[in-house]
């Protein structure tokens, strides 16, 4: 957490058209979040989360602001490094993340990592150019792809995916590593056949590339996707719907994963507790921020895909809703 220096709370200090004084900005507390690309839902989840928290500020003297982040592992990461308070992580990250498995076998466990919530369903989402002739996940192979760049939740699946394939960066005859914003732009100028991505929807990423040229969503499915599915908790069969975006007008099959909006023990139990209020004593507000929030529930949010323990601050608060028990 960031704390205001002395002279900047003598001097006072200005956002927008208020000034506080220098005791009421010396009390407050200040949380960075990380999220992701800027045309990613994790962008929108963070922008989301503190605009809710700076609502009421002045009463629980926490403020926040979410800037954009290479994604799930880079959040994990920057909360490791104490640069980051929260962060917004695919489910499975998570999972090897805190039991420090897979990519972070070599860190070992984290058993600082602490659950907050879970947020909006991800299908692994596959976009190629429609004279690619890639109509099938198999189809990818041979083909100039962008697997996603390295920290990211669409690399870091990418990389399960193609290993439970049998499948290397070789098997491609490009395997480009742009972020989520670039992406879209590479398909648009026929740089490379298909993207990968990781995320809920609608996402304008995707709007931007079905708009821009003819391209299709890509059904990820197969024997290889069904063991993954019941082997991992954290995975599950997903449909992306028929009608959101030009040219798709059919439901594609894939599976996915979830985001969990997470946090770290050293974040104190009084910021987090004042967090999880913000978002869910204005929980209809708060869904109304992006269609990806549309169908959340309480129930699910504060239960599905967390892997680490609840941080004391949240628990505090759904105990206090009735939601879980001691």
């Amino acid at each position: 957490m960031k704390r205001l220096s002395l002279a900047a709370a003598v001097s006072g200090i200005v956002l927008g058209a208020s000034v506080f004084s220098t005791q009421a900005v010396a009390d407050q507390t200040f949380i960075t979040i990380g999220t992701g690309g800027q045309t990613g839902v994790y962008f929108v989840v963070g922008q989301s989360v503190c605009r809710m928290v700076n609502r009421n500020s002045d009463e629980h003297g926490v403020r926040c602001n979410a800037p954009s982040t290479g994604g799930s592992v880079a959040n994990v990461n920057g909360m490791k490094s104490a640069e980051l308070d929260m962060g917004v992580v695919q489910s499975d990250v998570h999972y090897r993340a805190f039991n420090g498995v897979g990519n972070f076998e070599e860190d070992g466990a984290w058993g600082e990592m602490r659950s907050l919530f879970t947020m909006h369903g991800e299908p692994l989402t596959v976009v190629a150019r429609a004279n690619s002739g890639i109509n099938e996940f198999a189809d990818l192979k041979g083909k100039r792809v962008n697997i996603g760049n390295p920290g990211s939740g669409q690399r870091n699946t990418m990389d399960v995916v193609m290993n439970a394939m049998g499948w290397t960066v070789s098997d491609f005859s490009l395997a480009s590593q742009l972020d989520a914003a670039e992406q879209a732009a590479a398909l648009s100028d026929n740089n490379i056949d298909a993207m990968i991505y990781v995320v809920g929807h609608p996402n304008g990423s995707i709007q931007e590339a079905t708009t821009t040229i003819d391209a299709r969503l890509v059904p990820v499915t197969g024997p290889e996707i069904d063991e993954l599915v019941e082997t991992y908790s954290y995975y599950t069969h997903s449909v992306i719907p028929g009608g959101l975006y030009r040219g798709n007008d059919e439901d594609v099959n894939t599976f996915g994963v979830a985001a969990t909006f997470v946090s770290h023990a050293g974040v104190d139990d009084d910021t987090v507790y004042h967090t999880v209020k913000a978002v869910f004593d204005n929980f209809d507000r708060f869904k109304r921020l992006h269609p990806a929030f549309a169908t959340l529930t309480e129930e699910s949010m504060i239960s599905d895909g967390l892997t680490a323990p609840l941080h004391p601050g949240a628990k505090r608060y759904y105990m206090e809703r009735g939601w879980i028990q001691e």
